[in-house]
């Protein structure tokens, strides 16, 4: 066989790293687990997000504005009308009851 296995876990020798090696290793580990926390913290983080989303809608808001008024005018009364006849069916849906 081209490797010799441990007796006692059955995975392969390998061979002794210096300490230094040792360490670089340590420090890359540490690393990717800190990056790897900061992602998972970020997932978990709501508020933070909805912040993020928050100030990057209102600078692709900002850019079209700058870019073409006439369609940031267009997205304004599209919303506008759009939470007008939310209202509009909820009154309706209210006071139909």
């Amino acid at each position: 066989m081209s490797t010799e296995q441990d007796k006692t876990t059955g995975a392969a020798a390998t061979p002794s790293k210096s300490t230094h090696a040792l360490r670089a290793e340590a420090t890359a580990a540490r690393a990717q687990l800190a990056l790897t926390l900061d992602a998972i913290e970020y997932k978990l983080n709501v508020p933070k997000r909805l912040r993020d989303q928050e100030r990057l809608a209102r600078r692709r808001l900002h850019k079209l504005g700058e870019e073409n008024p006439t369609a940031l005018l267009g997205v304004a009364i599209g919303s506008a009308l759009a939470v007008g006849a939310a209202v509009w069916f909820a009154l309706r849906a209210v006071l139909d009851d």
